[in-house]
């Protein structure tokens, strides 16, 4: 939820990040988000999908996790890309912008990456999956010593191998607005795992009202509705709190009349909801990608992270970013 025009200027000290943003069309991960026991797992339902769990579907979803997490962390950090013929499909559709489909491509830039960059982490903060989706949010740091990226990727899941993939970057700026950082949990319980997985299709319901009503819809009496007083906000750009909000997002609208904002996939696990969309400033306008994270507790969203990328002119796959 961008409080200005959603193109904030990348920070040059990780320009190389992005200008090979390519191999990140496998988004990068470590092994320490790896899917904590049967919680790790809910079936709600993503874009299309409206599975209810069953007996194994915790442990399906955990596997996904564990899956997603255990391509990138060996394509990227050790440059094995055995574990993408073991667990990519070769017909793989790329979202990223700058990188080409199918498994070869992605093998082809990763190996190029890991030896440019041989220091590189990816540092998993949160996991989540629903029905074939798994999101992975991360600080991805490419060179020792710098803030890095944060990075969200979407992995679709079929016939038990990665088919699919969407991510969204934006490198980590120096300072923000509210004093607090782009990835740590700051509402209680502070654990970044999804919690309370019975309420998953409450809270997606929630945040799916909540979104609609004020990006969509641009009603700002819904901060007043569905958002804790105090929530505590990640956006670089932005303080915490309601009235904060109200202010930023006022002046944003006011500044885009014609804006446009559409949802294309939602994915909910336990307390964390997740909106991936497309916000067009103004007609002929490529727009941006953007992801917004909540948390949801008691009913009320209580914390805020999200990340913005533009939408470039050009891609190296054809298939658009959403």
């Amino acid at each position: 939820m961008p409080p200005a025009a959603p193109t904030t200027p990348a920070r040059r000290t990780v320009v190389a990040f992005l200008a090979a943003a390519a191999v990140l069309g496998a988004a990068a991960v470590p092994a320490a988000a790896a899917p904590q026991g049967p919680a790790a797992g809910h079936a709600a339902h993503g874009q299309g999908d409206h599975g209810h769990g069953g007996h194994g579907e915790p442990a399906r979803l955990g596997h996904q996790k564990a899956t997603a997490i255990a391509v990138v962390k060996g394509v990227f950090e050790r440059g094995n890309t055995a574990v993408v013929d073991r667990f990519v499909r070769s017909d793989y559709i790329q979202h990223n912008p700058t990188a080409a489909d199918g498994s070869a491509g992605l093998k082809a830039l990763a190996t190029s990456i890991h030896q440019q960059f041989p220091d590189a982490r990816y540092n998993v903060k949160r996991a989540i999956s629903e029905g074939d989706l798994v999101l992975l949010h991360s600080n991805v740091v490419l060179v020792p010593g710098t803030k890095g990226a944060s990075v969200i990727d979407i992995f679709r899941f079929r016939g038990g191998k990665i088919a699919e993939h969407w991510d969204v970057i934006q490198n980590v700026p120096d300072t923000t607005a509210s004093g607090n950082d782009m990835f740590s949990t700051l509402s209680s319980p502070r654990v970044s795992q999804p919690l309370d997985h019975r309420l998953t299709q409450a809270n997606q319901a929630l945040v799916t009202k909540a979104f609609d009503e004020l990006m969509v819809h641009k009603d700002l009496t819904a901060l007043d509705r569905y958002w804790d007083p105090g929530y505590l906000q990640h956006n670089p750009q932005m303080q915490s709190g309601v009235p904060a909000a109200k202010a930023g997002l006022g002046g944003y609208f006011a500044s885009v009349p014609q804006l446009p904002v559409t949802p294309k996939r939602i994915i909910a696990e336990g307390d964390l909801v997740a909106v991936h969309s497309h916000y067009v400033n103004y007609p002929g306008d490529r727009g941006a990608a953007i992801l917004d994270l909540f948390r949801v507790r008691n009913g009320k969203i209580v914390e805020h992270w999200d990340i913005i990328q533009s939408v470039p002119e050009t891609s190296a796959n054809g298939n658009g970013m959403f």
